[in-house]
């Protein structure tokens, strides 16, 4: 089977969110917030052995008692207006020297995520990321927004009104959801369950950069409190936003002038459409070739400057 619950709680009709590592760890940071703010219950994990190697031992008085692996657990929390329950798996199953879930373990691993959500009654299953996005720092990210149902896409239309609607996504013909979240509502929808992927949108610049992103959480956890009327705090958040900002702008300031004048062009317009030169395949190829390079010598900087 795969997976173990502890119990099986009476849930009214819930849905499922699920977060996962990932660019500036997005969807993992959103539900982990959610489920620490709801202080939800947990329910049951995915055996990790078919998954994942073991990233540690328990060594006590000397002696291995135990490994460790990454843990895919379930939560839930009773609400009002919507029984939620919550997915959070620490790492995608991938195959050898890919970054993002890929092969047979990641459609296994999908399966028995939605296997899950079929035994706890879920009808519908949010998935949430990020959106590599032509924006600036500076800027309240957006919400990407694709589901597998045209209603659901409109429900999610209707909370993302305003501030949390992307001015980026549709700009291309195609896109593609890497890793499990898009696979996620794809087994979903073969299943019969309607699914959707929030995607908060996160820098082109700092795409690679090795730190979270939580502005692009916050947005993502905004939708979520709209659909299902949570009042959330997010003090947390804004706490660590403060911290990757001043990282963030540290990062900004070694690119070279004509690539910082590219981007700032976007923080006068919001849009990059609107005014300003697109950052061209050169640039994105630099910023690429020199990201833990800029990410070092900027901690280097400021660890001096401390």
């Amino acid at each position: 089977m795969n997976y173990r619950l502890i119990e099986i709680p009476q849930l009214n009709e819930p849905d499922l969110i699920v977060g996962w590592p990932g660019i500036g760890s997005v969807g993992i940071l959103a539900v982990d917030t959610l489920r620490r703010q709801l202080e939800a219950d947990y329910a049951g994990e995915i055996e990790p052995e078919p998954f994942f190697y073991p990233n540690g031992v328990v060594i006590k008085n000397g002696v291995l008692e135990e490994l460790n692996f990454p843990s895919s657990r379930f939560y839930y929390k009773r609400q009002p207006q919507c029984d939620l329950v919550m997915f959070i798996g620490e790492e995608q199953p991938a195959e050898t020297g890919s970054t993002y879930a890929s092969g047979g373990k990641a459609f296994m691993m999908a399966n028995l995520v939605v296997d899950v959500a079929q035994k706890l009654g879920c009808r519908r299953i949010f998935s949430s990321g990020a959106a590599v996005s032509a924006i600036h720092h500076n800027y309240t990210p957006g919400v990407w927004a694709v589901a597998t149902e045209k209603t659901l896409l409109a429900e999610i239309e209707l909370k993302r009104a305003g501030s949390y609607l992307s001015a980026h996504q549709g700009r291309g013909t195609q896109a593609t959801i890497t890793g499990l979240n898009g696979l996620l509502i794809g087994v979903a929808a073969r299943r019969g369950i309607p699914g959707a992927c929030l995607m908060g949108e996160v820098p082109d610049y700092l795409a690679r950069a090795p730190l979270p992103y939580p502005s692009a959480s916050r947005s993502v956890l905004e939708i979520l409190s709209r659909l299902y009327g949570l009042q959330l705090d997010y003090n947390d958040l804004e706490e660590m936003r403060r911290q990757t900002f001043e990282m963030a702008e540290q990062f900004f300031d070694q690119f070279p002038d004509e690539i910082k004048a590219k981007i700032s062009q976007r923080a006068q317009a919001r849009v990059e459409a609107e005014g300003g030169e697109a950052i061209t395949e050169d640039d994105k190829r630099w910023m690429a070739e020199h990201i833990e390079e800029l990410f070092r010598s900027g901690r280097n900087n400021d660890d001096r400057a401390a």
